[in-house]
């Protein structure tokens, strides 16, 4: 008993899910917000992936669907942070499956929330090779000249190193960087906003931001009117929100980094989607209201830095892209910690092959190295298809990023519904919902449901089986590669993993546990 009482709250807290203090419990309650917040980045997705938006319905896709599916997204972050609440441990979200559901679940929801990571972490690194590329071919001639593909892949493989090399250097120094990253997007994208308000010589008007539809899908031959274009090509314009928001989860797995972590991660998860939805709607309107010329932005692809050429001399051109690339250089580095963290939780309970390896945690840092480096490695091979262009679109990102918003939202589902299931004998943390929750955690299921059987649709018709143009390099390969991924797991568990895996190992004695349960 003598051990249990030199334990400060978040310890015996900690201590009573089963673990001992590993990592350097140095973050605040705003760092573990700021974490989400950067990783979410509006400078990062509102960005990269506006022409998603553009293209599969555009401007009302994004000026009502932003807002719709935001409020979805909010509900599904409040469900979440009423777990973190009550189990605020690294492993997050699929410790939480675990405690509810048992071992199966909690092995199945941490391979997918893995695999989710670690795309989203390679993604946000590839919108940010391609933004810095923009921004350096404002000011350089000579650079807007240079290799293409190529070169993206390289710098993006450079981000992906400087990312994991500040994250090797020290978790405080991770948290550190995260609170100025709070302040960057906040004062980049309130400039942003008024350069476009203020610079451009004209912008459109109400009723074109709100009732314009755009389709340069591919599909439908181009139209906009039928139930085609609103069931079809309108929901995969959705993912520009989708993906946007998304990595909250981040504050779960930081919750053993964080003080007050019981109050602080479950602040942290939905605070940082509301803040978000909130600015990522008025970034997105300042980038609609400055169009100049829509046939022109649809020729460039409907990328984001046409309307920037369209509507801002250079020196403006160069100054947004330079907040926007800053931008997702911090969500790179946050990604990075969110992804090595779940990895640490993950092998820590032996469930990825080489588990002693990607738990070790580097005694003077306290950061886990080798997850780390993992956390890099697996995100350079799963991009490299990235080196390839199908007519202009880039379909290996765009199936990243599909990965990603899959991985991540099913796993977040499987744990939200097992709360649900489990009604009132759940044991509720000091923040939670209430009798909220019967309506809130169907509801947020349900919106995952379907959001996931759009992204696993193909980008362009000729990605679609059956099509006469049909060519495997157009498919989009996020079903192949998350079930695939998943056939094998089944497999692997069929096989062995069910005779070993038994869920969250502990890592403090038992009878330290059972002197905080009684």
């Amino acid at each position: 008993m003598t051990e249990s009482t030199e334990l400060s709250q978040d310890e015996q807290m900690l201590a009573k899910l089963g673990y001992k203090q590993e990592l350097n419990r140095s973050w605040s309650g705003f760092s573990n917000f700021a974490i989400s917040f950067s990783i979410i980045s509006i400078l990062a997705g509102c960005f990269t992936t506006f022409y998603q938006g553009w293209n599969n319905g555009g401007p009302v896709a994004i000026s009502w669907g932003w807002p719709i599916v935001s409020l979805f997204i909010l509900i599904i972050g409040l469900t979440m942070s009423e777990l973190v609440s009550a189990y605020p441990t690294s492993g997050g979200i699929y410790w939480w499956a675990a405690k509810l559901g048992g071992p199966a679940a909690g092995f199945f929801t941490g391979w997918l929330n893995l695999i989710g990571l670690l795309a989203v972490t390679a993604s946000v690194a590839y919108g940010a090779a391609t933004f810095f590329d923009l921004t350096l071919s404002t000011v350089s001639s000579g650079w807007a000249g240079g290799a293409g593909l190529g070169r993206t892949y390289a710098i993006f493989l450079v981000i992906l190193a400087l990312a994991a090399l500040a994250n090797i250097f020290g978790g405080h120094l991770m948290a550190i960087i995260n609170n100025i990253s709070v302040w960057w997007h906040v004062g980049g994208a309130a400039l942003v906003i008024l350069i476009l308000a203020f610079i451009p010589k004209t912008h459109q008007a109400v009723s074109w931001v709100f009732t314009t539809k755009i389709n340069n899908s591919g599909f439908d031959g181009g139209a906009v009117g039928d139930l085609k274009f609103w069931f079809l090509v309108l929901p995969l314009g959705l993912l520009l929100t989708q993906y946007t928001i998304t990595g909250f989860d981040a504050s779960a797995h930081l919750s053993e980094e964080t003080s007050a972590a019981s109050e602080a991660a479950a602040k942290g998860i939905w605070r940082s989607i509301a803040y978000s939805a909130i600015g990522g709607y008025v970034l997105l309107l300042a980038f609609l209201f400055a169009v100049q010329d829509p046939g022109g932005v649809s020729k460039g692809g409907g990328a984001v830095d046409v309307i920037f050429g369209q509507a801002l001399p250079q020196g403006w051109h160069f100054v947004v892209l330079l907040i926007s690339t800053a931008g997702q250089l911090f969500c790179t580095a946050a990604c990075m910690t969110s992804c090595s963290r779940m990895t640490f939780a993950f092998s820590r309970d032996g469930a990825i092959p080489g588990s002693r390896m990607w738990s070790k945690v580097n005694p003077r840092t306290k950061v886990p190295v080798n997850a780390v480096l993992l956390s890099f490695a697996v995100g350079a091979i799963i991009t490299a298809p990235a080196l390839v262009s199908v007519n202009g679109v880039p379909v290996a990102f765009l199936a990243v990023v599909s990965i990603a918003v899959i991985g991540l939202y099913l796993a977040f589902a499987v744990p939200i519904f097992l709360r649900w299931r489990l009604g009132d004998s759940f044991e509720t943390g000091s923040w939670n919902l209430g009798a909220k929750y019967k309506w809130m955690n169907i509801l947020a299921v349900v919106e995952i449901a379907i959001v996931s059987i759009y992204f696993i649709l193909p980008f362009t018709p000729t990605g679609t089986p059956g099509n006469k143009d049909f060519t495997w390099s157009s498919v989009n390969y996020a079903p192949i590669l998350t079930f695939g991924t998943l056939i094998v797991l089944a497999i692997w568990w069929k096989a062995s993993a069910k005779h070993w895996f038994t869920g969250p190992k502990h890592t403090i004695d038992t009878d330290v546990i059972e002197a905080f349960e009684d």
